[in-house]
């Protein structure tokens, strides 16, 4: 039995490498032929099947609540897996730490994706960010991870507010959505620290650490905007 689990992990993670290797070849020979529309279908599409490979089902709570124009979307951090379950419920731009450039292939595909990179050390770099931030926020929305690193989903940290500018120069709404990461069991849901990619976690191990613990439930529970001015 523990053979015939590992050949599946290992089974899964070649599909999750093909997957990849896919996405990197429609970013280089297709994306710059596609409309803005056929780019986020192609996202979102991409991003949903890698949740199917990761065993990792979607689920959104108050939907309704994400306005319908460009917005800031503020967001507490767990996992990398945050930003594929947002794209898979809607295509936006991120602001990442500086780090996340130099991750193999992610980062790769972060950069071609026009994700904004902050150094988290730096406020006076994050208000820089901030005013890069606002002309984009005309055009389409932008999400935010404002405690600034990654937590195994059971505290928030105090946020770090500097991104929160652009909102304010741009005059956009704000969004909130609260991400939560439950295991399905023949019990029913249990909270579960999977997916949280946390400490000095490398992209392989967490890939495993999950793989190990599916069916996995990503929970977007979104809440009412926040009121502007």
């Amino acid at each position: 039995m523990a053979n015939l689990f590992s050949f599946s992990i290992f089974f899964t993670l070649s599909r999750i490498t093909w997957h990849i290797v896919r996405g990197m070849l429609t970013l280089c020979f297709l994306f710059p032929f596609l409309s803005s529309e056929a780019k986020a279908r192609q996202i979102q599409n991409w991003t949903r099947k890698l949740l199917a490979l990761l065993g990792i089902r979607l689920h959104l709570v108050n939907a309704d609540f994400f306005p319908k124009g460009p917005c800031l979307l503020v967001a507490n951090h767990i996992s990398w897996v945050d930003i594929q379950a947002i794209l898979a419920f809607k295509p936006m731009r991120f602001v990442a730490k500086s780090e996340v450039a130099r991750w193999p292939l992610f980062g790769w595909m972060a950069i071609q994706l026009g994700t904004l990179f902050v150094r988290r050390e730096s406020a006076l770099h994050g208000r820089k960010v901030a005013q890069e931030m606002a002309p984009i926020l005309q055009r389409e929305s932008i999400c935010i991870f404002p405690e600034g690193t990654s937590t195994d989903g059971t505290v928030v940290l105090p946020f770090k507010t500097s991104l929160f500018e652009a909102a304010v120069l741009s005059n956009m709404p704000v969004s909130m959505v609260v991400i939560r990461y439950f295991r399905e069991t023949p019990n029913g849901l249990q909270p579960s620290c999977a997916a949280a990619f946390i400490g000095e976690m490398g992209l392989v191990e967490s890939i495993f650490k999950i793989l190990q613990a599916r069916p996995l439930l990503v929970v977007l529970e979104f809440l009412p905007i926040a009121p502007q001015g």
